[in-house]
């Protein structure tokens, strides 16, 4: 089954609505999340230890942005060093024409992926493609959603949305000589088999980050299937593209956050493998590229780091736990949400990078139940950025503070015409008496739908007697 979430955020309620319709993408879901949350639980068994992993890494990473600016700097300083090319881009369009004028410089037709939800965040491979330069995702899940021209629905695990029998589908309707099965091992065995090839072929290799250490230069990679390590030796030429958030000030601040990265994301102690990366191949080295290009990307990142508050969000290191909690996500999953970080993550991150004028929607689309703060491994205050993504979304910024952009899109002029009425009356004694008395002897009027209020609750109805009337009762 095929989940376009080409409509984007302006359009998540419809989107939610068609999504929560869907009997088996719900199925898929339930079972998915189950098995996850039960994942982390047992990979968590020692809450003492889980606590102190936890406040670890949050320190890790409120020290490390803390001190953005200049370990940034000093990441460029040392890759250069080691022979690795830095590129900066402000937003998506500078990132994909650096991308681009590295591939045409080497004459590229073909770049074959690990997994990056950077690359997703520019829209990579639709822009390579109007210049006639194919990228070909290589982790499983990216090329499930790729051969069906989907689009990933976790950040994690891309294809989390589909079961068995529909990857089967998938590939029966878009490889030759693919005979149907819902064995999960010949299902990854033919999604191997017609990769390997490609890796040689490839003419770039392009991967994401997960850490990048300023202290040495070194671009360390997390991942389970080998295809970022033969991404990233295999091809003449590396790109890495990443984040300016996630840069780390010393090799010593890594294992931390790979255990509470591991643990969260898919209940493991350490992924199958770890790659770092400090330069291109050197004299006497068997493989590696004559290459390596790092590409920081802001994309909106700065606009968060100036809010001290707004400056947490930053800390996210991509695990997912937030979404494999959150109960709005695990029953509409990713893509009714119309953005590449979909989930609790994604609706703090996505107005810095979209706006909140095409995302106000997202920022009311949590029950606040504090799941997702709950099991962040780094702490970050979903809930509480939430609280004051709405607040923004509603409101002019304070005064002396910095806006952000859209700020004031759901601003609803009735609205706030009632609340300075209702504000009004609470304030004024003898009129707000008056009020709640005239609501017990009209309750009756009181309608029976109240818009999206009552879609899924009753409507609210008077008592008989106000408080007061009850209070002077009992004397």
């Amino acid at each position: 089954m095929k989940h376009e979430n080409a409509q984007g955020p302006e359009f998540f309620h419809p989107q939610a609505k068609t999504a929560l319709a869907d009997q088996q993408l719900r199925q898929n879901f339930r079972g998915a999340m189950d098995y996850l949350r039960d994942k982390r639980k047992t990979a968590f068994a020692d809450t003492n230890e889980e606590h102190n992993i936890r406040d670890l890494s949050e320190a890790i990473r409120q020290r490390c942005l803390s001190k953005l600016p200049d370990l940034l700097e000093q990441l460029e300083t040392n890759c250069q060093k080691n022979g690795i090319q830095v590129h900066w881009a402000e937003n998506a369009d500078e990132a994909n024409s650096i991308i681009a004028d590295i591939a045409q410089s080497h004459n590229a037709k073909t770049i074959v992926k690990g997994k990056s939800m950077v690359s997703e965040e520019i829209e990579l491979n639709h822009e390579m493609e109007k210049l006639g330069i194919e990228c070909l995702e290589s982790d499983m899940g990216e090329y499930i959603v790729q051969l069906d021209g989907d689009k990933p629905s976790h950040i994690i695990m891309p294809a989390i949305h589909k079961n068995k029998q529909e990857v089967s589908d998938t590939f029966e309707h878009n490889l030759d000589n693919f005979t149907p099965t819902i064995d999960v091992d010949e299902l990854i065995q033919t999604g191997r088999s017609r990769l390997r090839q490609k890796f040689h072929d490839a003419d770039i290799g392009l991967s994401g980050v997960n850490f990048a250490v300023a202290e040495t230069g070194t671009l360390c990679l997390v991942e389970n299937e080998g295809n970022g390590r033969m991404c990233t030796t295999v091809p003449d030429v590396h790109i890495a593209i990443t984040g300016i958030e996630k840069v780390v000030e010393f090799l010593s601040d890594v294992p931390p956050l790979y255990s509470a990265l591991t643990r969260s994301a898919t209940g493991q102690a350490i992924s199958t493998y770890f790659n770092m990366i400090t330069s291109p191949r050197r004299e006497g080295e068997l493989d590696g590229p004559q290459e390596v290009h790092l590409v920081l990307l802001d994309n909106g990142r700065s606009q968060a780091y100036r809010d001290e508050e707004m400056r947490k969000t930053l800390q996210c290191i991509r695990c997912g736990a937030c979404m494999n909690h959150c109960p709005v996500y695990t029953r509409i999953g990713g893509h009714a949400y119309g953005t590449v970080y979909p989930g609790p993550i994604g609706k703090i991150i996505s107005p810095h990078m979209m706006g909140l004028d095409k995302t106000k929607d997202l920022v009311t689309a949590s029950s606040l139940c504090g799941a997702c703060g709950e099991v962040c491994p780094v702490r970050i205050p979903i809930p509480d950025l939430l609280q004051r993504l709405r607040h923004e979304a509603k409101n002019p910024p304070n005064e002396g503070a910095q806006a952000i952009n859209g700020q004031e899109a759901a601003a609803n002029k009735a609205e706030k015409l009632a609340m300075k009425g209702f504000a009004y009356a609470a304030t004024h004694p003898s009129l707000y008496h008056t009020g709640t008395l005239a609501a017990t002897k009209l309750k009756a009027l009181m309608p029976s739908k109240l818009g999206a209020w009552t879609q899924c609750r009753t409507a609210p109805k008077p008592a008989d007697k106000t408080l007061h009337q009850l209070l002077k009762s009992r004397k």
